[in-house]
């Protein structure tokens, strides 16, 4: 399907048209459209794609979508939601939803003790189009519902006063056009060698390329629902691989981690003799098959057989080694009968590369047997629907190439075995597959974020959650036989909902294994032991006793805590105790997407090191369309993010929060104004002693949204507690002096600056990263500041290297204060 319809929001008696569009070989002949899953009669073009829908009645509202046929086979396209409002009826309320910001520690607390403050938010639901507006089929930039206008409140903190901008009405105005990308970094899956300048394919169209440290960023087209790219390696050392990436439709980028698998050393076979090749030996494990190569079966393009030495590469993704689900390609996914996209089981899959021994052209395979040893195949069931398949490499989906049925087979170690058996051609590079499809389905909830609190209103947005399909050992859930699945999903506004295998009569049938990366950062699961909360882990009892959860640390505490894992165990029914999640039935994905945030879902949550961000004109950073226009906002361009940090020494016997105070500097508009607040706490470097070191982000100098004038920020860096500054950066000192005003630097326990319009360096100890994803750009600058150089990346810090300046602290005397808390008790006197 390449052209998906467009959900659209409109008033009765009005027209609307939904489009969709799918290619094949041979080319689609027919398409058939449906309202809320029941066939439209007459209705629909049945060979354009095309459904027109004339004076619009409020039951008209619903789900619309198409299925295209042919002799090869169907495929649906993805659900589009019509909204039929009554005429004059607002779909966008003038009135703000509630949105809260945690102010600073120094605000006093409301009366139930919190200190979040209420700022509005527009939600970005589509507005109705007018009566003059197209009806055709090309992308409608359309009417959201967005801010019409923001107040400035006075909120009283610490003796004075901090502003804050609120979202005082909602109304509908153009759509955000935001980018949406995919950006990350492809490395080989044995040693994390980076692809260096590989090939980058969306579809049949090459795309790009990959850079030197084995980075890419893919703009995924506009429509897409489903992207798939494929990553080359030009030497041919790695097998090709394809991926189906999830991102975030509402903008910004998602960031992927893609492995590579290496080709298997070619083995020498004389082309005029028969010959087999082991499936899934290595490890010393019993081969899961062999790939058998009759006599004159090696084929040049042009047909003529070929007779000589043969180099011949099988690559084997053995699925009883659970590393290698995350090398595997695409998400294990076909089209069935009715065109519907759903999930196989793999028992593995292989990519073969045959070459003649002395030129080294690419040769074909004629009629060749793939050869199944059937003990391999723990469910039984699953020995009636092996099938062979092949990946499609363009539209990522595999293709059944034949049915492997139960032969005889030889004596192998003086014991009989049975195959599974199948004929194949291989006249093109793909990836083959020994799959069964899998009707056993369900969803589970998933929820990120951003701290231990589990506040709802302090979700992760942008998250990339992986789950992969295990099948346990009998009487050892912990101790998987093998892998069976892997999805990925990202997380929005209300978590995500992965698919998954499941069981009603075995709970532990199917066990799935979840992780949770953001831009490359690995989230925390809860803990499961040494006492299992429910309250933590966001399940109630009975239920959580019987998915069985466990965190990968959960019998040795030496492991991550990145992990964790459950028995996937169908919701019965009739238990009112498993009607509310985590675990949703197949046909439940809306109760699963819409659930509530106090239904049960499984968590994780971001480890971070003390710190707090404050801005005056709000923004949520996991939201790319929550952006405002305003003078005083911290990110001026949404399109594109500019993160800034400078990092701070600090040389004392512990560590200390360290704050950078941002204000207007030289733009006429905002000069005095605050921008935000960043406060963060120093981590100890292991090799220096009693020394630690601070990356505090900074607003960065440079234009403001209106694009018209630049300003430099006035950055106040002010740490806490009887500390003095002792030294600043030679450059940087130098690059400040050529560039004037100087900002006023009197007070010992702190210092100011412009902040620089220039990206500076690590030498300079400021750390600048542009990016489309804010909270991307803002993990590479502090990687590069905890490392000390403008191009490494730690998580370990090394004050010593790349700091702009330092301060020595001491324990100060009882009874006195430092700058600091002066700043939070009575800043106007301080």
């Amino acid at each position: 399907m390449v052209l998906h319809p467009a959900g659209r929001v409109r008033e009765a008696g009005q027209d609307v048209t939904f489009c969709c569009k799918a290619s094949g070989t041979p080319a689609p002949q027919k398409y058939y459209w449906y309202h809320n899953g029941t066939l439209l009669e007459g209705t629909a073009e049945r060979s354009s794609g095309r459904l027109a829908l004339r004076g619009l009645a409020p039951e008209q509202a619903g789900t619309y979508h198409c299925k295209a046929s042919s002799e090869a086979g169907a495929i649906r396209s993805a659900p589009a939601q019509l909204t039929v409002l009554a005429q004059g009826q607002q779909s966008c309320r003038a009135e703000p939803e509630p949105s809260l910001v945690e102010l600073p520690s120094e605000c006093p607390q409301d009366a139930g003790g919190s200190r979040y403050y209420n700022v509005g938010r527009c939600p970005a639901s589509p507005c109705p189009g007018g009566p003059a507006e197209p009806s055709g089929c090309g992308e409608e930039s359309g009417l959201c519902c967005g801010v019409r206008r923001m107040e400035l409140r006075q909120v009283p903190c610490a003796g004075s006063v901090l502003p804050l901008k609120v979202v005082a009405e909602c109304g509908c105005g153009p759509c955000a056009q935001p980018r949406v990308l995919v950006q990350g970094r492809v490395t080989a899956a044995d040693t994390g060698e980076p692809l260096r300048f590989g090939h980058i394919f969306l579809g049949g169209e090459k795309v790009g390329f990959t850079g030197y440290q084995g980075s890419f960023t893919i703009e995924v087209p506009p429509g897409t629902r489903r992207l798939v790219a494929r990553f080359v390696d030009g030497q041919q050392r790695l097998v090709d691989a394809v991926k189906v990436l999830p991102f975030d439709w509402r903008g910004g980028a998602v960031y992927h981690e893609v492995k590579m698998l290496r080709k298997k050393e070619p083995v020498e076979l004389d082309g005029g003799r028969s010959n087999a090749i082991p499936l899934g030996e290595a490890g010393g494990r019993e081969p899961v098959g062999e790939l058998v190569l009759p006599a004159g079966a090696f084929l040049r393009p042009s047909g003529e057989v070929f007779n000589g030495t043969v180099k011949a590469s099988v690559t084997f993704v053995d699925p009883r080694d659970v590393g290698t689900a995350g090398a595997a390609s695409s998400d294990l996914s076909f089209a069935n009968a009715e065109g519907e996209i759903v999930p196989l089981r793999t028992y593995g899959m292989f990519a073969v590369d045959f070459r003649e021994g002395d030129g080294g052209a690419a040769l074909q395979a004629g009629p060749v047997q793939v050869r199944m040893d059937a003990g391999q195949v723990w469910m039984a069931e699953h020995l009636r629907k092996m099938k062979l398949w092949s990946l499609n490499p363009e539209s990522g989906l595999w293709e059944e190439e034949g049915v492997l049925r139960l032969a005889g087979g030889g004596r192998r170690k003086r014991e009989e075995r049975t195959f599974l058996v199948g004929n194949l051609e291989i006249r093109e590079r793909r990836l083959f597959n020994l799959d069964v499809p899998e009707d056993r389905r369900c969803f589970v909830k998933v929820r990120a974020y951003s701290n231990e609190k589990f506040n709802p209103y302090e979700q992760l947005e942008g998250v990339v959650v992986n789950l992969i399909n295990l099948e346990p050992q009998p009487g050892f859930p912990s101790n998987p036989r093998a892998w069976g699945r892997f999805d990925s999903a990202v997380t929005g506004p209300n978590g995500a909902c992965l698919p998954t295998f499941c069981d009603a009569r075995r709970p532990d049938a199917y066990a799935a294994l979840v992780t949770a990366t953001l831009g490359g950062e690995e989230l925390e699961a809860v803990a499961s032991s040494p006492k299992l909360n429910p309250s933590a882990v966001g399940v109630a009892q009975p239920y959580l006793g019987k998915l069985g959860y466990r965190r990968s640390d959960h019998e040795d505490a030496a492991l991550k805590k990145t992990a964790f894992q459950i028995n996937v165990a169908k919701p019965d029914p009739d238990n009112a105790d498993e009607s509310n999640g985590p675990v949703y039935s197949y046909r439940s994905l809306r109760e699963c997407e819409e659930a509530p945030v106090g239904a049960n879902h499984l968590r994780f949550y971001r480890v971070e090191v003390d710190k707090y961000e404050y801005n005056v004109v709000p923004f949520k950073e996991s939201d790319v369309t929550s952006w405002t226009g305003d003078y005083l906002a911290w990110w001026p361009n949404p399109q594109e993010f500019r993160a800034c940090f400078i990092k701070v020494r600090l040389e004392g016997p512990r560590e200390y929060m360290v704050r950078s105070r941002n204000v207007g500097g030289s733009h006429p508009r905002t000069r005095g104004q605050l921008y935000g607040l960043r406060d963060s706490r120093s981590v100890r470097d292991p090799l220096l002693g009693d020394a630690s070191g601070a990356c505090v982000e900074f607003k960065c100098g440079g234009m403001l949204f209106d694009q018209s004038l630049a300003d430099r920020t006035l950055v106040s860096i002010v740490p806490q507690g009887s500390c003095r500054r002792t030294a600043v950066n030679g450059l940087l000192r130098d690059y400040l002096s050529r560039h004037p005003p100087l900002a006023d630097n009197n007070h010992t326990g702190a210092f100011s600056m412009l902040a620089p319009l220039d990206p500076l360096g690590h030498n300079y100890g400021i750390y600048t990263v542009t990016d489309q994803n804010p909270r991307l750009a803002k993990e590479i600058a502090i990687g590069r500041c905890f490392a000390g150089t403008s191009d490494g990346f730690s998580r370990e810090m090394r004050a010593g290297e790349g700091t702009a300046v330092t301060f020595e602290c001491q324990e100060r005397p009882a009874g006195s204060e430092s700058l600091f808390q002066r700043l939070l008790s009575s800043p106007a006197e301080a």
